[in-house]
This record gives C-alpha cells, structure tokens and sequence, in this order.
C-alpha cells in the first residue's frame, strides 16, 4: 500500500459519522449570558448523505499535502475568530492529539506576539485570519497575506488550507444558528 493510499485509509477510517456529529454534536455548556446550561435549538443527526460530503471534503483537505497541525491551528484560530466554542473545544483536544503543546495551543489567539510560531504557521494564520474575518471591516485576503502563504504552500497545500478555513467557517455558523453548545468531544 503506498503512502498516499494508507493516509487515505487513516482519514476515511477516522473521518466517521461520529467525527461529523462532533462538529455538530450536543453538550451541556453555559449559554453566552450565564442564564444556566445552553441547550441546542435541533436535535437531530446529520443525514448520512451529509456525513458522507463531509468526509469527502475532509480527505480532500488531509490530502493537500499540509501539516496535520497547521490545519488544526487554521481550525482552532478561525473558529476562536467566529467564537465558536464546540469547534475551539474540538479543535483545541485534536490538536493535542496530534502531539500539540499546551504553550502553543494558549497562543494561537495571540499568535502575531507569540515566539511559538513558523514562517510556516504564521502565513496559515493570516491567511485563515483574512478569510475568516469578511465582514468586520478587515480588508480580506490582501496580496501581501497571499503571497506570504503561497512563499510555503503550493497550489495543492493552498487549495488544502483554503478548504480547511471555509469548512470550518461553515461548521462555525452552523453552531452559532443552532446555539451548539461546548464541554465534550463527540
């Protein structure tokens, strides 16, 4: 089995329907005004069509050839952006998982002053920033954030990243539409 085939069987095998409900999962959390345990507006599971979309978007985006934990940054940062806390929750015990430090994990909203982070890292977070951050008046994904990720990315890697920042751009509205709780992995 090659390298490629093998990552591939890895992805499909841990991309599973439970790995969808975790980004649509339900957890008992504190709602946003403290009023007592935050309750999500659907319970309802994804349709296995939409599981099965999901896993494909997720093989394309572990298939880019990018860093396991650069898209798990891009993640945990865009969904910090869009107060997201399923998805920072998420994020946060994945990313441990593929063997990331507390230290870091702590700066990646401060990542700009944090001594923590690549060239590499940090053209991922500006680029996730820009992309993320369309309608607070930031000035989008401008030419020098661009050619500052295409300096360590190439179009596979770039394509893989952008992908990362728009599904987890999609699972962060999700959430917020219907009130997703945080507090435990799916």
């Amino acid at each position: 089995m090659t390298e490629n085939a093998s990552a591939e069987k890895s992805i499909t095998a841990t991309m599973t329907s439970a790995k969808v409900r975790q980004m649509t999962g339900r957890m008992g959390a504190r709602n946003r005004r403290g009023a007592g345990p935050m309750e999500a507006r659907m319970k309802s599971v994804a349709s296995p069509d939409l599981i099965t979309a999901i896993q494909h978007l997720q093989k394309a985006i572990h298939a880019g050839g990018v860093d396991p934990l650069v898209l798990e940054l891009v993640h945990l940062r865009a969904s910090q952006i869009n107060g997201c806390s399923p998805c920072v929750f998420a994020g946060v015990q994945t990313a441990k998982k593929h063997g990331e430090t507390e230290e870091r994990l702590h700066s990646v909203v401060a990542w700009r002053e944090a001594p923590f982070f690549t060239e590499e890292e940090r053209a991922a977070l500006a680029l996730t920033e820009a992309a993320t951050r369309i309608q607070d008046g930031a000035p989008g994904v401008t030419d020098e954030i661009w050619d500052a990720a295409v300096t360590h990315f190439d179009e596979k890697q770039m394509s893989a990243i952008i992908l990362n920042i728009a599904l987890t751009n999609f699972f962060n509205r999700i959430n917020h539409t219907i009130r997703e709780p945080a507090g435990k992995t799916w």
